[in-house]
């Protein structure tokens, strides 16, 4: 975690150190705000360092670390108001916005940060992939609110399916990583695990890299974080016309609530997706609360008979004692 540690004047380094200690498997951010006590977010309650609060000064160097003391090289970062370094981790800022016509040109006066911990846990998608496979992968959206686990799934699922498991041998995929998350890339080179047939496609929106991938290096799945746009939705539709498997994940509370989207709806509608992971924030990120296939049956609970189904007939809304076996 130097990487992390690095980008911290000394008093605020020494004190995170010594609380987290030896919990950085279980810490999921750390967040400065300028003349607040330092929060320290673990997977099941958040903790407070009061003997160290950051200042304008502090603020001015943890800048200075990552941009290498050189803003301009990440004024693109600045705008959409995040950070990746290297190993993953996300630094999300906010502050005051300077707009020029209506649209963001920089965030100054940055007054506050989250540094997302980006960690790579090697056999998470080992008990989600066998329900995504059958005698080949399966078209997948992965959905859940932010902090659930989502990325660290895909991520593994990249890597069992770019390297092989039990039941099916290696295969050709194309990762799709726009904010450096997955692969947690440096000068291009992922810093995670993503499988020995797996190609990258790093710091390249969605929807253009999903296209290029498919022309440049012929995946056979595409894996892609947090879809949403119109945009996205186009593109992943020409993939999966262009016969490519796509495994994606997306933020959201429910099926129901999705279906909603208006930019999602040619995807229910065509119903192209025959897996539906969700996972929600009651439990440790990474944990699998239901997988739905495309009768709407809850693949994780097999009772005799689904009484509260999900109808995918025609919409996403609940549909009680449909007898589906």
């Amino acid at each position: 975690m130097e990487e992390i540690l690095g980008l911290f004047p000394e008093s605020i380094r020494q004190a995170v150190k010594k609380r987290i200690d030896n919990r950085w498997d279980r810490i999921q951010e750390i967040r400065l705000r300028l003349q607040q006590p330092i929060e320290l977010v673990f997977d099941d309650h958040a903790e407070w360092l009061y003997s160290v609060r950051p200042d304008r000064n502090d603020s001015i160097f943890v800048l200075n670390q990552l941009s290498e003391f050189s803003l301009y090289r990440m004024e693109d970062e600045l705008r959409e108001g995040y950070v990746t370094i290297e190993g993953g981790h996300r630094v999300g800022i906010s502050g005051k916005v300077n707009t020029l016509h209506g649209q963001v040109k920089a965030i100054q006066y940055i007054a506050f940060f989250n540094i997302r911990i980006a960690k790579q846990k090697i056999g998470a998608a080992l008990p989600l992939i066998p329900y995504l496979h059958h005698h080949q992968y399966l078209n997948t959206l992965m959905i859940g609110p932010p902090q659930t686990g989502k990325t660290t799934l895909i991520r593994d699922l990249a890597r069992l399916i770019g390297t092989g498991w039990e039941k099916a041998d290696a295969q050709k995929v194309g990762v799709v990583d726009e904010r450096s998350e997955i692969g947690g890339s440096k000068k291009g080179i992922p810093q995670h695990d993503l499988g020995i047939r797996t190609d990258v496609m790093d710091a390249c929106p969605k929807d253009e890299g999903m296209m290029m991938m498919i022309r440049s290096m012929s995946p056979e799945i595409l894996v892609v974080d947090e879809i949403g746009s119109e945009s996205d939705v186009g593109a992943l539709m020409e993939a999966m016309n262009a016969g490519v498997i796509v495994i994606c994940t997306i933020h959201g509370n429910s099926l129901e609530a999705l279906q909603k989207r208006p930019s999602l709806r040619p995807l229910f509608a065509q119903q192209v997706f025959h897996r539906f992971v969700l996972l929600d924030k009651q439990h440790k990120p990474g944990d699998i609360q239901r997988i739905y296939n495309q009768s709407g049956e809850n693949l994780l609970q097999k009772p005799r008979c689904v009484t509260n189904a999900v109808d995918w007939r025609a919409s996403f809304h609940r549909d009680h004692n449909t007898g589906r076996i």
